[in-house]
């Protein structure tokens, strides 16, 4: 393989003329630029990206760390954060952390080994608690409910308001006993307690009783989950007239479930979901469901992440943004 001192001496000049041609530095003249990239050429020199990187301390890739790479939503999330980082020069390094505490930490700690510039980071098993471990040596966005008092930037999306606009829809649309199918509850804030908390907002601003019942929880945000729990709800005579979903792969299966047990959706029953994943406009009936704006969220998790590159600790003017959300209204609930 070619060094930079063989072309050096194909072309007649200095490393550093090499060097400063690779680097394109204004001050080659036109006529030694062209014979430097000539006996590049003739010579099949390569330029070694990954070293050059490393000496100006950056490497053009960025970390992204999700829970589930095969969850729609991620999938989503991830391709719009791939669009959004290539606007930025950037290019994205996928992991899979599983939901699972350790392994997000792990994301964490082991970004820099990985020759990360930077890390996005949506979070599932991490808490309050764990605050002390984001402050590390590299920039770090966070994706997901918040982190209290963190120190690094974060981007949510609009967790309590979208979920009383999407219980108040159904509420428009006539139903008056609607269930929430949602994760367990637990004391700690997370995708189930914060949408809950919006469900429970709409009812009690229509005067609507807040019954425990129609508070169907499954272990794991999963169709299969979802549409074994929809199956039970139907075959135990739960009166029910609308079923908020926390997210769409919940109502997916949800959809499933109640189609098993013979319940109609518009007709006896109406669904709404939450992500607005691309396969929630192919179901039959199509699913009304919570638009978080993906591509704002990622362009600005990208944009955050690319403004704290090169800057030394954590910020001590770290954002939290909020997203924006929208209602696409589809035939589950009689759209």
């Amino acid at each position: 393989m070619a060094t930079i001192q063989d072309v050096a001496k194909a072309a007649g000049v200095s490393a550093m003329t090499v060097s400063n041609v690779i680097n394109d530095h204004p001050n080659v003249r036109p006529a030694t630029r062209q014979r430097v990239l000539e006996a590049m050429a003739r010579l099949d020199y390569r330029v070694n990206v990954a070293a050059r990187n490393l000496r100006k301390g950056r490497t053009g890739t960025i970390g992204l760390a999700v829970p589930e790479v095969n969850r729609p939503y991620y999938g989503r999330l991830a391709a719009a954060i791939i669009t959004a980082a290539a606007r930025h020069g950037l290019r994205v390094s996928i992991e899979q952390t599983g939901a699972r505490r350790e392994d997000e930490l792990a994301a964490l700690s082991l970004s820099r080994n990985r020759l990360y510039d930077g890390l996005i980071l949506a979070t599932v098993g991490m808490g309050p608690a764990d605050v002390g471990s984001l402050r590390v040596d590299h920039p770090v966005v966070i994706l997901g409910e918040r982190i209290f008092g963190g120190p690094v930037d974060h981007v949510a999306m609009p967790n309590v308001e979208a979920a009383s606009a999407a219980t108040r829809h159904l509420i428009e649309r006539g139903c008056r006993r609607i269930a929430i199918l949602c994760g367990e509850l637990r004391d700690e804030v997370d995708v189930s307690s914060l949408r809950h908390a919006g469900y429970r907002q709409a009812l009690e601003a229509a005067g609507l009783p807040v019954d425990p019942e129609l508070v169907q929880s499954v272990p794991s945000l999963t169709m299969d989950a979802a549409a074994r729990r929809a199956r039970a709800m139907a075959a135990d005579g739960l009166r029910f007239d609308g079923v908020f979903c926390v997210t769409d792969t919940v109502a997916m299966g949800a959809l499933r479930g109640l189609a098993d047990a013979g319940v109609r959706v518009p007709g006896q029953v109406k669904v709404i979901g939450f992500d607005n994943v691309d396969e929630s406009a192919f179901l039959v009936p199509s699913l009304s469901t919570v638009d978080p704006d993906h591509d704002l969220m990622a362009e600005r998790a990208v944009a955050l992440l690319a403004a704290r590159i090169g800057r030394a600790g954590p910020p001590v003017d770290q954002e939290e943004f909020v997203s924006r959300f929208s209602l696409v209204v589809r035939e589950s609930t009689g759209g």
